[in-house]
């Protein structure tokens, strides 16, 4: 009975953390580029109370006694299905419609790899502009470097409302007949990963190359990808579903209960044999 008091155990915690990842997933239901976030468990090891071959001749039985010690959380995984576009009326709104993400550089200087692409244009030495992410973070193009605007364009001074991006993420500036042209050979940085799911999450919509996701998979190099369409003025919604969300908060909750009836059931049992006479 002692081991049922620490299977239930198991899975109170195993619930509680799968209610804590639910829990996270409500609160960014309007975080721009969030991917949903689901649990998967794991039974523990099992223990055999009666082998095979416990008839008095060695013959073997068809079903053997195991009995099992519980459960633990395996993974928290990210689902990285593509969220509704909602419309901006920021001109450095961005959104992906594929599987690609926009690279930032971090404050320490490493590469990290977002799907939020609610930028802005700040101003950089001579009166450049760089296009960075609301915390200050460069954008990098797809040559792996920091956009940054030219101060002028044609001998003119460079309003960042005029400037254009298309599908495949290249920064254009109307002409003087007010058609969009590529400047400099700039364009978005779009990186894909052999396993998504293996990135590591690290806080602030971003994450982090690990051994499990494999390196950054550049767009513009990588003729076998499939080409991300990059939408400007439009930002990608998280992909949480609240009616699923909630399905699975009653789910959880009920099987915390039931775990912790288990142990109340348990205890009421050890208390009935030491009153034994």
């Amino acid at each position: 009975m002692v081991r049922s008091l620490w299977t239930a155990a198991t899975g109170m915690i195993a619930q509680q953390n799968n209610v804590d990842t639910i829990a996270n997933n409500l609160a960014n239901v309007n975080t721009t580029g969030y991917k949903t976030e689901t649990n998967e468990f794991k039974s523990l090891l099992y223990q055999n109370i009666q082998t095979r071959t416990s008839t008095a001749n060695g013959d073997n039985k068809p079903i053997g006694a195991q009995v099992g010690l519980g459960v633990r959380n395996a993974s928290i995984t990210s689902q990285f299905t593509q969220g509704s576009l909602l419309e901006s009326e920021s001109n450095t709104a961005f959104a992906i419609s594929g599987k690609g993400f926009f690279a930032v550089r971090g404050e320490d200087g490493q590469t990290y790899y977002t799907r939020n692409g609610d930028f802005n244009f700040s101003l950089g030495p001579g009166g450049t502009l760089q296009l960075s992410t609301s915390d200050g973070q460069q954008v990098l193009s797809s040559q792996g470097v920091p956009i940054t605007m030219p101060a002028t364009v044609n001998g003119e001074q460079v309003i960042a409302n005029k400037i254009v991006v298309s599908a495949d993420g290249a920064i254009m500036y109307p002409d003087a007949n007010n058609n969009p042209q590529p400047v400099n050979n700039l364009a978005i940085g779009l990186f894909q990963f052999q396993n998504p799911k293996g990135l590591n999450k690290v806080g602030d919509s971003l994450y982090e190359v690990s051994a499990a996701s494999g390196p950054a998979l550049n767009e513009a190099t990588n003729a076998a990808l499939d080409d991300s369409v990059v939408r400007q003025g439009y930002l990608e919604n998280s992909n949480v579903q609240v009616a699923d969300e909630m399905v699975n908060l009653i789910i959880a909750q009920r099987a915390y209960e039931l775990n912790s009836k288990a142990i109340q059931a348990t205890d009421e049992m050890l208390q009935q044999a030491n009153q034994l006479r």
